[in-house]
């Protein structure tokens, strides 16, 4: 494999699609602020200047009509790659992505197909607050036609990106924001992630934690905490949501027993619900507990700081599901928890790494 370094979440994207345009001229990126000095957080850097303004073409505020171009484009032999700086300006474009894109090779029988990938972020932080926070997966994850990808990692970003580029379907990918800044080893060159399912990121034998995008990186800390209190969690990243592949995730709850699934969205009507569904429908006589959920609460994100510290699941409250379902003693985790809870006060509330600045 080709020499790996390390590089962020951001970075990782941002040479996914210079690896994949140099590769492959029928790619062409579309947005608002693509071409612009921040470059959707970095992500498209220097693409502008490289490839020109025929292949890194900036958008006016009309995602639903360019999104159309951008699906013709695609069933005419080209490879668009729309980025949106949140998922809720995406919003405006769903009758093009779930009536068109989706079903063109369903209803012209496989005779045309849509190669498009759509790049969308969930906001967090700095006041971002209802309209710009919202985290919809379940929203895509539920139309026949799409496939609909989560990373969470460095390596997985940019594999996972590379792969829908190439793919003859089109693929939403869903970034939160905050794992832009997570780091991690990445291959030089050109290299792909299947967008086919799951992977277990920790192996553990008391109980599954199934999570998607950045609250992997919340359950994966918790898991940390559990195993000084003597829990071995099962952790497993959600990275594709559809296809729909939940065999690794049923194979793990018939060895530990135990679901806590964790949702970057909310918790009523989230991945999660699909999750837990198919466990009981699959694995029912290999649970000793009901599987538990976390999620977001039943009100639009506040934009006050204040009011955000019981708003997302935590790697605290994590631990508190995972030993609840496990039956662990409170004094048992108490001291690695509290440990865990001191080193988390120190850091300032809201905000996803020590670089950030603001204001997206």
């Amino acid at each position: 494999m080709a020499e790996a370094r390390i590089l962020n979440v951001a970075e990782a994207l941002r040479e996914a699609t210079d690896v994949a345009m140099e590769h492959d001229p029928r790619i062409f990126v579309m947005g608002e602020g693509v071409s612009d000095p921040k470059a959707i957080f970095g992500t498209t850097a220097g693409l502008a200047e490289r490839y020109g303004a025929a292949r890194v073409m900036e958008m006016p505020i009309a995602e639903n009509g360019f999104t159309g171009v951008a699906i013709g484009a695609a069933i005419m032999g080209r490879r668009p790659l729309i980025v949106h700086q949140r998922v809720d300006f995406a919003l405006l474009s769903l009758e093009q992505l779930f009536n068109n894109a989706a079903k063109t090779c369903y209803v012209t029988g496989g005779h045309h197909t849509v190669p498009l990938v759509v790049r969308m972020i969930v906001g967090r932080g700095w006041g971002q607050g209802p309209a710009h926070s919202q985290s919809l997966e379940p929203l895509f994850a539920m139309i026949p036609g799409l496939k609909v990808v989560m990373p969470t990692t460095a390596r997985e970003a940019k594999g996972q990106l590379i792969a829908a580029l190439e793919d003859p379907n089109p693929v939403i990918m869903i970034e939160h924001r905050w794992v832009h800044y997570a780091t991690g080893h990445v291959p030089a060159g050109r290299y792909t992630v299947p967008l086919d399912g799951p992977r277990r990121v920790r192996e553990g034998g008391d109980v599954t934690i199934v999570a998607t995008s950045y609250m992997l990186l919340e359950a994966l800390r918790a898991a940390e905490t559990l195993e000084k209190a003597g829990i071995s969690a099962d952790v497993i990243d959600m990275a594709v949501l559809r296809p729909f592949a939940p065999e690794p995730i049923v194979d793990s709850v018939r060895r530990t027993g135990r679901l806590l699934f964790i949702d970057t969205g909310f918790r009523q009507f989230g991945i999660g619900a699909e999750v837990v569904a198919t466990v009981v429908e699959q694995a029912f006589g290999s649970l000793v507990t009901p599987p538990v959920r976390l999620g977001l609460p039943e009100h639009p994100t506040p934009s006050s700081r204040a009011l955000l510290t019981d708003f997302y699941p935590t790697a605290l409250s994590i631990i508190d599901a995972a030993a609840a379902l496990t039956g662990i003693e409170p004094a048992r985790i108490a001291a690695p928890r509290a440990a865990l809870a001191a080193e988390l006060a120190k850091l300032p509330v809201d905000v996803p790494h020590p670089t950030f600045r603001g204001p997206f």
